[in-house]
């Protein structure tokens, strides 16, 4: 693992301490670190709200909606291991098992 060394001045070391204590962590390497991820998960929720912002003002979706959100729960299926289920009718439901 990489080391970095972070120089402050007093009044921040203190306060990075009590941090350290009030939230429960074991050293101020596991605060910082804990501040860095909080940071990387920010910054990865700006992003999908960014994203998400650029697919609404590209205007109206061209197609079917039900063959859309088909091919949406195919792909999160997929990706999360689950197994989509044909019903009597012929419909695909997805399942809540693991496969």
């Amino acid at each position: 693992m990489a080391s970095l060394n972070v120089h402050m001045p007093p009044d921040l070391r203190d306060f990075v301490d009590k941090r350290t204590k009030k939230g429960g962590f074991s050293t101020p390497t596991e605060y910082v670190r804990h501040l860095i991820r909080e940071d990387q998960r920010r910054e990865a929720e700006r992003r999908l709200e960014a994203l998400f912002l650029e697919g609404v003002k590209s205007g109206r979706a061209k197609g079917n909606v039900e063959d859309l959100f088909k091919r949406l729960h195919k792909f999160v299926d997929e990706r999360s291991g689950k197994k989509q289920v044909t019903r009597g009718n012929g419909k695909a439901t997805r399942s809540h098992t693991r496969g």
